[in-house]
């Protein structure tokens, strides 16, 4: 019953300040919406940025081989380092945190398909390149495997791009011919396109894989141009890397401390200085929404201060006839509430609506989608909260500290 009466009394109060209320309220709805969607917008800044730049690969650590620039134990630097396959097979036999790894042989020359030529980049693998790189085959083709390794097989997985430029865009050259410095190669499959915003020697997709042993044996080469390996915790790459100079080290008699000797890119050490930047970015995103959020607070105190002052009599009615200090200042709060939590629903919506369509601009390639998260909401609601109680409660408590005979005058 005493719901029942509030209610009443709210619907009341809006009937005889409807455009006083509305204003207020679409503060409210505005101050919902920023807040909201300009988190999202963040989140979908920060969510498309890792996207793009674990297209170059997840948990990934590349390695070249160095130059000493610490004499070691009687030998001097500037000596070159080199390492080998073996190399490889060690450090994953020795570090459990290395949960897969290859080589890269990299090699040049013309790649041609009937009476198109390309001069490409051709780089020797093995055959879980494709789990440390994210590079994922199209439907109907696959990544190299063991039997094309192990056998030296004459496979070859091609990039997007040059799939176009050799066969047309979106052909299927699965199972096609091509030759590469005068030597045949089946097209086994196609990389599907990817979003990569960093690369060495080019985007993916300009590329195209042969088995490592092949490469090698085509190239007579020994030495890999880099390895690559994925670690099981990104937390966990630093001390990877250290048993890696180590390791390593202790082989080729260098310093582990000598950071020339092995030139290494982790990625997780780059996600780790990103992560602290975007969450700041949609920190500020947010403070942004939330000033919006007060200023419609401000509009819900002062109706509410309106409303006190035009029920001042009735209010001096109720405490005549026994309505305690607390009942008169419970109405005023749940009506302030009422008027947020409307405000902040249709808020809602109306950053729904706005993550619906900003698709529709065809900007996902260069800042991603907006993506509302359920911590934002959550954060939203407290924050809606919190604003309609306290536009209540000031109002709520002047209301409660009139007294009764001079508020009957009035």
């Amino acid at each position: 019953m005493k719901t029942l009466i509030i209610l009443k009394q709210f619907f009341q109060d809006i009937r005889k300040q409807k455009l006083r209320t509305f204003l207020t309220t679409f503060g409210i709805v505005w101050g919902t919406a920023s807040i909201i969607f300009l988190i999202a917008f963040g989140e979908g800044i920060y969510k498309h940025n890792v996207k793009q730049f674990k297209g170059l690969g997840e948990r990934l650590v590349i390695i070249w081989p160095g130059r000493t620039s610490i004499p070691f134990k009687g030998l001097p630097k500037g000596r070159n380092i080199r390492f080998t396959e073996n190399d490889i097979a060690m450090l994953k036999k020795d570090i459990s945190d290395i949960m897969v790894a290859s080589p890269e042989y990299s090699g040049y020359g013309p790649l041609t398909y009937e009476r198109k030529t390309l001069a490409q980049n051709v780089i020797g693998v093995y055959p879980e390149f494709a789990v440390v790189r994210n590079v994922i085959p199209e439907k109907g083709g696959r990544f190299l495997n063991e039997i094309d390794l192990e056998y030296r097989k004459r496979s070859m997985f091609i990039g997007s791009e040059i799939r176009n430029d050799l066969f047309g865009e979106g052909a299927n050259p699965v199972g096609k011919d091509v030759v590469f410095n005068g030597v045949p190669f089946l097209v086994v499959g196609v990389m599907k396109d990817k979003d990569q915003n960093s690369s060495y020697r080019g985007r993916d997709r300009y590329k195209a894989w042969i088995p490592a042993s092949t490469s090698r044996a085509m190239f007579n080469r020994r030495y890999p141009n880099n390895m690559v390996y994925q670690v099981s915790d990104e937390f966990r790459s630093k001390a990877v890397e250290k048993r890696v100079f180590e390791i390593l080290g202790r082989k080729y008699k260098f310093d582990p401390a000598d950071e020339q000797a092995l030139s290494v890119w982790d990625t997780n050490e780059d996600m780790k200085e990103w992560r602290p930047f975007f969450q700041g970015f949609k920190i500020f995103l947010g403070i942004i929404g939330f000033f919006t959020l007060i200023v419609g607070g401000i509009g819900t105190a002062n109706i509410m201060y309106v409303v006190v002052k035009e029920r001042t009599k009735e209010i001096g009615i109720k405490m005549a006839l026994g309505a305690t200090r607390a009942q008169i200042m419970s109405q005023i709060i749940v009506e302030s509430l009422l008027m947020t939590a409307v405000g902040g629903a249709f808020g809602f919506l109306v950053a729904k609506f706005l993550e619906t369509v900003f698709p529709m601009l065809n900007l996902t390639e260069y800042i991603g989608d907006p993506i509302i998260a359920m911590d934002a909401v959550i954060a939203t609601i407290s924050i809606i909260g919190t604003v309609g109680f306290l536009a209540g409660f000031f109002p709520a408590r002047r209301a409660a500290n009139l007294n009764p005979v001079e508020a009957l005058r009035l």
